[in-house]
């Protein structure tokens, strides 16, 4: 099997997008209340585990997002704006349970649609007329797919530390985020390190990948929906998170 990364390279903006993907839904978190000074002793670590103790609350979320992903490979600068959702892989004790699903929906600077119920993973272009579809259990050996389905642990999965001098906020910021740095324990990781501004209420600002390939991707976020999602609501989900493409569209099985 190709390298995850690999398999996404169709369109520099979908596979940046991707990591991205299966990254944002593990780190996208609910309000957690901190004093005054607990924040000025938080530790990188104290910053993950409360973050991990939201993420363990969560069962949907949606937000419009803003990417940038720049590289080698990418060539000169792409960007792209939409919105995405998700839900989280519910477990049920002596049953399978319900695996993870999610979508992102650009707008710009074309239209793409990647989508995964859960048992299958799409990625539709409009303009190439075109869907290429795959396993979504392809992915499970991912690390960053792992958190998307709801099994991975942040303190367990990477290296928790302080961030690069660049990525440091600067005295204006200071007040308002705190950015951590986590690195892959896994070597077989795509990623290379991920920096995650963290708001003083502990939202997510922003998420910034850099892949082995030294491509960088950057997401900004705004307008965070956590649990609105009528998940229990099959007929709604399946709305959500099965796509069939126009008619005429090439879909191509791997």
């Amino acid at each position: 099997m190709k390298p995850f990364l690999t398999r996404l390279s169709v369109s520099p903006v979908a596979a940046g997008v991707l990591i991205l993907a299966v990254t944002a839904f593990f780190f996208l978190l609910l309000p957690w209340p901190v004093t005054a000074g607990q924040k000025n002793a938080e530790t990188p670590e104290d910053i993950a585990r409360r973050l991990q103790q939201n993420y363990d609350q969560i069962k949907s979320l949606s937000f419009h997002f803003s990417q940038k992903t720049q590289g080698e490979l990418s060539g000169r600068a792409q960007q792209g704006n939409g919105t995405a959702w998700f839900v989280k892989e519910k477990k049920t004790q002596g049953t399978p349970g319900t695996p993870g699903k999610m979508r992102w929906d650009y707008t710009t600077p074309e239209k793409q649609i990647l989508v995964s119920d859960g048992v299958n993973f799409s990625m539709y272009f409009a303009k190439l007329h075109q869907m290429i579809v795959s396993p979504a259990e392809t992915m499970r050996t991912d690390i960053t797919y792992s958190f998307f389905t709801g099994t991975g642990n942040l303190l367990k999965d990477f290296s928790i530390s302080a961030p690069n001098p660049e990525f440091t906020p600067g005295k204006e910021d200071a007040g308002r985020s705190k950015v951590i740095k986590l690195t892959p324990k896994e070597n077989q990781s795509q990623v290379s390190e991920i920096h995650l501004w963290v708001t003083t209420d502990s939202l997510i600002q922003r998420i910034d990948i850099l892949d082995h390939f030294d491509t960088r991707t950057t997401l900004d976020l705004s307008d965070l929906q956590v649990n609105t999602l009528a998940t229990d609501d099959h007929k709604a989900m399946d709305a959500l998170f099965l796509y069939t493409p126009p008619e005429g569209t090439e879909i191509i099985y791997q």
